[in-house]
């Protein structure tokens, strides 16, 4: 019997013939005119006999078919043999709008109009399953939570809203720029704000966020001037697009672009990104939604945006601005005050808020200033930018904040080495021994804010503070030497003192994403001026610790190194910090696929804390630990063994037998116990590791989960296949639940979860389950990581199993390639693939 009969009218032929490729593709086979019926062939009789043949029919619906005289006949010879639907044999696919009547409405359809080619096929494939159609991940949410039957409330924020900034009521002028930003970002591209600082291009987004609010359903700000907080800020949009709860960072961008390519009336605004490459990774594709971009880099941004150039304000525009800001109409000194701050949006921001504050005049405010600007230049050259009026601003409003509340002073100087925007106002609370003594009262910090955003030299809201860099900066140059060293010590003391100790514990990740800019900011003030060295090092660890859970490799690694090199400097190459970096680093590096790198790390680590410890040490059991998963990886398998042993007996004799750094160890045995055919002595290794972990973990973390995979694979091995798959899917359902379904740990278990659907004869799904492995790890890990090479070898054996030799065969020669490049030809994985390939006997 053949799968299905492609039912057509010729109108829809190229319809027709990609359902027809994509189904043979799928493992089905099919009946399809244009391909079968040959010239020559008797037609009605080709017709008659195809209808006898085949199993199932697909009818492509549109006007035309149902139109036709000629596919009735067709399809009616199926329905006589399943009237009820019972057997599924009748398959509607509706590839046009049309009203559909008689029997042909009583059947279930589907349907891929306004669908693109992906969603399409997957469309067709489940819709043509006998199973039921639940999907191994899932499912994103179709459309935004926001949407609803009514209209919005007049003036009422769209429902997914994260912009850090109220509505400017002193905005003025711009009204050309924004006529043109709007006219852009209705043709479709991203729009680039790109200007000098202290221009007002943060304003200009800010403010047309507001003005078409109800142009949207969703409009979120994303900081874009470090890559690691720009995905954590894209991330963040997940939860509010009521998208399922996962934390692999990587997967959950994914999930978000997916989402607004799928959806209209949304605006992303990408604040302070330093060039396109930055944010590419990050722009939907797809779905009617705007992107604005504000950058101080005016150069490549036409290569995919429309650039905008923000420049000074004209004198007009500075004048309207003076009389809204101040409410004062002196046209003479309002003319004459901005022609002295020369139309800098900042500048006159500063001057108009000291001016309401004190309540003085315009002409009072001029005279001050240019008393100022001349004392504070008088042994030095004038500089010739605009940064000059910012400094004289700055300096005349901290004068009044000083003088009020002197503590303003010193929580300005401390946020000028944290991060810009969202600075935590719980960093500064009551009994944190980190905090200047000035500070460290509730009630006083709580004035000193008032008073900083009175002169606009911060913004703040209930749970943050924000400042702009050019007031950071200004900030930073008006200390001594001595004193920009004692405020970046503060910073890093603050940061690291509030940073998660155990931050590769998925549990505190939410504390992590939120202090992450200000880690990265302070560490990078800290090294520069070399103050508290070791708390820099200390922090710069945890967050290398933070991305490499997150499966942020690349960012790990440069951290990591970097904490590295202070270590190195702080404390000399043969401390014991020193071999915690370099063990933390080697993790990084095997998580990556450098085993070579990983393997010279753990033997400087181990060698390190062996002198220092001696032999029998818990944090040298830690070291031999991890030197034993290279040595697996590499095929050492007995001197895996030999590690995992030491390493247990140390831990056994330090912790006790039910301590989870016994799990971890005995887990690792059991692996290796595995990987040399001990399978009874694995199944008890891995069984005693969930004993341990249920009880101290729980029955949802990444590590039950590994625990919970391995013993399934045992399983397998022993012929316990239903067994098996049970262990496979809690272990996938833990992964996805905590991890999400693209990271690398997900993808093991999708992997081996391919296994024993191979096992048990299911060819189409294993195939999918190896596939959808693959491109996880791929995008994650890389082309050429080892566990890549993996999911090729078993895609090929699929593919083998149903006659696809050649696509079998490419399969091998990629898997084989990476791991000859990565182990050589004596590991014993490259020996499985060169063996597989060498049995297609071509």
């Amino acid at each position: 019997m053949t799968g299905f009969f492609i039912s057509y009218n010729s109108a829809d032929k190229i319809w027709a013939e990609w359902i027809a490729w994509q189904l043979e593709e799928a493992g089905y086979s099919t009946i399809f005119q244009a391909w079968d019926f040959r010239p020559g062939h008797n037609f009605p009789l080709q017709m008659d006999k195809a209808s006898q043949e085949a199993e199932r029919i697909v009818i492509v619906l549109s006007h035309d078919f149902l139109d036709s005289s000629f596919t009735p006949p067709e399809w009616a010879v199926f329905f006589k043999k399943d009237p009820t639907g019972e057997k599924g044999l009748i398959v509607p696919v509706r590839v046009q709008k049309c009203e559909l009547g008689g029997l042909l409405s009583t059947i279930s359809r589907i349907d891929l109009i306004g669908l693109d080619e992906e969603a399409a096929k997957k469309a067709l494939l489940d819709g043509v399953k006998f199973e039921r159609a639940k999907p191994l991940t899932p499912p994103g949410f179709p459309g935004f939570r926001s949407v609803t039957e009514k209209p919005r409330f007049p003036g009422a924020l769209p429902p997914v809203w994260n912009v850090p900034f109220n509505r400017n009521p002193n905005f003025t002028g711009r009204e050309s720029l924004l006529a043109d930003l709007r006219a852009a970002l209705t043709s479709g591209l991203p729009v680039a704000l790109h200007g000098l600082g202290g221009m007002g291009k943060t304003q200009i987004a800010n403010q047309y966020s507001y003005h078409h609010m109800a142009d949207y359903q969703v409009v979120w700000w994303i900081r874009s001037e470090e890559s690691a907080i720009l995905a954590s800020d894209y991330a963040d949009l997940a939860s509010d697009l009521d998208l399922p709860k996962i934390d692999d960072q990587r997967k959950i961008i994914k999930a978000v672009r997916r989402c607004l390519g799928q959806n209209k009336d949304w605006l992303l605004i990408f604040d302070n990104a330093e060039k396109p490459a930055d944010i590419s990774d990050y722009l939907p594709q797809g779905g009617r939604g705007h992107v604005i971009v504000t950058s101080r880099d005016s150069t490549d941004w036409g290569s995919m945006a429309t650039a905008l150039e923000v420049k000074k304000f004209d004198r007009a525009e500075s004048i309207e601005f003076l009389h809204k800001r101040t409410k004062q109409e002196d046209e003479d000194a309002t003319g004459a005050l901005a022609e002295e701050l020369d139309g800098l949006p900042l500048a006159l921001e500063q001057a108009g808020a000291y001016i309401l504050a004190k309540g003085i005049t315009l002409d009072d405010y001029l005279e001050l200033f240019q008393t100022r600007r001349k004392e504070l230049w008088k042994d030095e050259k004038p500089p010739t930018d605009y940064r000059d009026k910012v400094d004289t601003t700055w300096n005349l409003a901290m004068d009044q904040v000083k003088e009020e509340v002197p503590e303003g002073v010193d929580l300005l100087n401390l946020c000028a080495f944290l991060a810009p925007d969202d600075i935590p106002r719980s960093l500064f609370c009551e009994g944190n021994e980190h905090l200047v003594k000035s500070l460290t009262d509730t009630l006083t910090v709580n004035r000193a804010v008032d008073a900083l955003r009175r002169y606009s030299l911060i913004d703040a809201s209930y749970e943050s503070l924000s400042v702009h860099k050019l007031v950071q900066a200004v900030t930073r140059d008006r200390l001594s030497d001595e004193e920009r060293k004692g405020w970046a010590e503060t910073a890093i003391l603050l940061v690291n003192g509030a940073f998660p100790q155990k931050s590769q514990d998925f549990r505190t990740w939410d504390v992590c994403s939120v202090l992450l800019p200000h880690a990265i900011a302070a560490a990078v003030h800290a090294e520069r001026l070399e103050a508290a060295q070791k708390e820099t090092q200390h922090l710069l660890n945890k967050v290398g610790l933070y991305l490499c859970s997150r499966a942020e490799f690349r960012e790990a690694e440069a951290l990591l190194k970097q904490a590295l090199t202070i270590a190195e400097n702080v404390f000399g190459s043969e401390h014991n910090e020193v071999a915690a970096t370099i063990n933390n680093l080697g993790r990084v590096l095997q998580d990556m696929g450098n085993l070579d790198g990983a393997k010279k790390c753990y033997e400087r680590a181990l060698e390190i804390n062996e002198a220092i410890y001696g032999l029998s040490h818990p944090q040298v059991a830690k070291i031999v630990n991890n030197f034993g998963l290279v040595l697996r990886d590499q095929g050492e398998l007995d001197g895996a063994r030999k590690c995992y042993e030491r390493a247990l007996k140390i831990d056994e004799a330090t912790y006790g037998s039910e301590h989870s750094e016994v799990a971890v160890v005995v887990n690792n045995l059991g692996g290796v116990l595995y990987a040399m055919g001990n399978l009874d002595g694995a199944k008890k290794c891995f069984e005693r590791a969930i004993d341990i972990d249920e009880e101290i973990l729980g029955l949802y973390h990444p590590d039950m989960a590994t625990r919970i995979n391995n013993l399934g694979m045992v399983l397998l091995d022993m012929d316990d296949i239903l067994n098996a798959k049970k262990h496979i899917d809690r272990a996938l359902e833990i992964n996805e639940k905590v991890l999400g379904p693209d990271h690398p740990n997900t993808a093991k278990t999708i992997n081996n979860l391919g296994k024993v659907l191979q096992r048990m004869g299911n060819l189409k799904d294993a195939k999918k389950c190896y596939e959808r492995a693959l491109k996880i790890d791929e995008k994650v890990l890389g082309p050429d990581h080892p566990d890549v090479a993996i999911r090729f070898n078993n895609l090929g054996l699929i593919l083998k199993y149903q006659g696809n030799l050649k696509g079998a065969k490419k399969c091998y020669k990629r898997a084989l390639k990476i791991l000859q490049e990565q182990f050589g030809d004596d590991h014993p994985s490259t020996k499985i693939v060169r063996k597989n390939l060498k049995a297609l006997g071509r």
